[in-house]
């Protein structure tokens, strides 16, 4: 499950862990925000991405209706969640797609790009350093680490992998603003501590444990077998009822009882 640890409460002032940043020239700049429920934001990153596929196919316009379908959500909760952002669109015309993409994008800090360093570069590792979708988000991998002396020096797309002991100077080197944990658990702790010494307020864990750090600092925490627990819950509670005759739902109930008595059984 993706948990996140933050900083200063259940809300964002604008968006939490996001630095004001300057317009981008030729963009009209976003009116002053209110401060924006985390739920919200969740969903402000999905219209942004499917803002985006709608501008790759040249879209122009796109109604509400149109941008709550494709995100999955109803369209008086994504004009709600807009209305955060100040007034966008036009009664009976819809978003002017490039507009509301932008707004969105300055809204979650985009708009100057992030500088990405990645810990551990195993299998998983090497999957998130070639995955090309960040950069067109905005996250920019700029630096690899890892403690192997088999992997240190070997390239990874068009990074080389460093030595994690380089981490802290190379941070600040860098400019990283966010870090990335794919580490063995044992390791995650003293990593995470690593990148809060060199100065990042914002750490992505794939560790599921629950790392240690100070207040400024912003952490989500992606948790995959606990996605897969949940996963497998719902569908035991959809299934036919048990050998024993329960009903679905108490069958899943007793399932995950049975598997997280005594914390996840499964590690990523």
């Amino acid at each position: 499950m993706t948990e996140q640890h933050q900083a200063q409460g259940a809300v964002a002032r604008g968006v939490a862990g996001a630095a004001s940043s300057t317009p981008r020239r030729g963009t009209s700049p976003a009116p002053q925000q209110r401060d924006i429920p985390q739920a919200t934001v969740t969903r402000l990153a999905t219209y942004q991405r499917v803002l985006g596929v709608l501008a790759d196919e040249g879209a122009l316009i796109v109604s509400s209706e149109e941008l709550a379908t494709a995100s999955g959500v109803g369209s008086a909760k994504l004009r709600k969640d807009l209305s955060f952002l100040g007034p966008n669109g036009v009664r009976g015309v819809g978003y002017d797609v490039a507009r509301l993409r932008a707004r969105i994008e300055s809204a979650l800090g985009l708009d100057q790009g992030h500088r990405v360093v990645l810990v551990g570069i195993g299998n998983l590792g090497r999957a998130l350093a070639g995955y090309g979708g960040f950069d067109r988000r905005g996250f920019s991998m700029v630096g690899l680490f890892d403690n192997d002396p088999a992997c240190v020096g070997s390239t990874v797309g068009e990074l080389t992998v460093r030595d994690v002991a380089e981490l802290a100077d190379s941070c600040r080197t860098l400019e990283a603003t966010i870090g990335v944990i794919a580490t063995p658990d044992s390791a995650a702790q003293d990593v995470c501590d690593q990148l809060v010494g060199a100065g990042l307020r914002c750490i992505l864990s794939f560790s599921p444990l629950a790392l240690e750090i100070p207040d400024h600092v912003e952490m989500r925490r992606v948790d995959l077998a606990m996605e897969m627990q949940v996963l497998s819950f719902n569908m035991a509670r959809n299934s036919t009822p048990d050998e024993q005759g329960n009903p679905p739902a108490a069958a899943a109930s007793a399932a995950v009882g049975a598997s997280t008595r005594n914390g996840s059984v499964i590690r990523p």
